[in-house]
């Protein structure tokens, strides 16, 4: 059996982020509660969600649905400090259009340049034997894209800001780190923040009443997912993310670097 890898502490030494997800309540499954530590710093956290979450309760149209979650995600945002929502009018549940969704984020990167980019699990599992939903695969795949595409002046030359001038490329993300990955490499301590960050689920009430009695009740929810990682974490109570973009280390691998002589091998991407 192989040991699970101890967490390392996520980087804290950077001045804004910006948040990008397919729907409201996707940052509210433990994430926020990073974002309120991280806003009590003083740091500046933006989020950018595809979605409306318009197709996300059952029981109401979405028509109705869109106003009420965008209300309850505003309301969500406050509880953790964040005062810069943005959507981008994808379709709920069938996001698909992949290429315009990485032109926007790369656009939004542009404009906000942040130091760090966050999104939600892009991998195919969620959890053990749970599949993950198209939705969350399209969206943080596309993010992944777009932190490289901003960086690339070459790509997506005709990005313009709102007064009509070119938005400059933008290399500044030190890394993008991923909520709910089952790949967790990297944890936040939210012993301080957890409240915060079970008030801003609260606030999505529409949704969480259309999930049915069986949900358990939010701050329930939140702690039992905050200790997930607390073995891997000296016992702290944490939301884990799994980080990409940081310095590459052999020693992150397991079984050294690899023999560049017999793989044929280069250090190119």
């Amino acid at each position: 059996m192989v040991e699970a890898r101890t967490l390392a502490e996520l980087p804290e030494d950077w001045s804004s982020a910006l948040a990008v997800v397919a729907h409201p309540d996707d940052m509210e499954y433990g994430a926020s509660c990073a974002v309120a530590r991280w806003t009590a710093q003083g740091k500046t956290v933006r989020y950018l969600l595809a979605t409306r979450g318009e197709a996300g309760i059952d029981g109401l149209p979405p028509d109705q649905a869109g106003p009420l979650r965008e209300q309850e995600q505003w309301a969500a945002c406050a509880a953790v400090g964040v005062d810069e929502l943005e959507f981008l009018e994808h379709p709920d549940g069938v996001i698909h259009d992949a290429m315009r969704l990485r032109r926007e984020v790369a656009a939004a990167i542009r404009r906000h340049r942040p130091d760090v980019v966050i999104s939600g699990n892009h991998r195919e599992i969620f959890g053990p034997g749970i599949f993950n939903m198209a939705d969350h695969r399209v969206v943080g795949l596309a993010v992944l894209d777009a932190v490289r595409d901003a960086a690339n002046r070459w790509v997506f030359t005709d990005l313009i800001d709102a007064d009509g001038g070119q938005l400059e490329p933008w290399g500044g993300v030190r890394f993008t780190a991923i909520s709910g990955s089952p790949q967790a490499t990297h944890a936040v301590d939210i012993t301080d923040s957890l409240d915060a960050g079970v008030a801003s689920l609260q606030a999505h009430a529409a949704y969480l009443e259309g999930l049915g009695g069986d949900a358990p009740a939010p701050a329930d929810m939140l702690r039992m997912f905050a200790g997930f990682g607390a073995s891997r974490f000296g016992g702290r109570l944490c939301t884990t993310f799994e980080v990409i973009g940081l310095p590459f280390s052999f020693d992150d691998l397991d079984g050294g670097p690899p023999d560049q002589t017999e793989t044929g091998s280069d250090s190119r991407p």
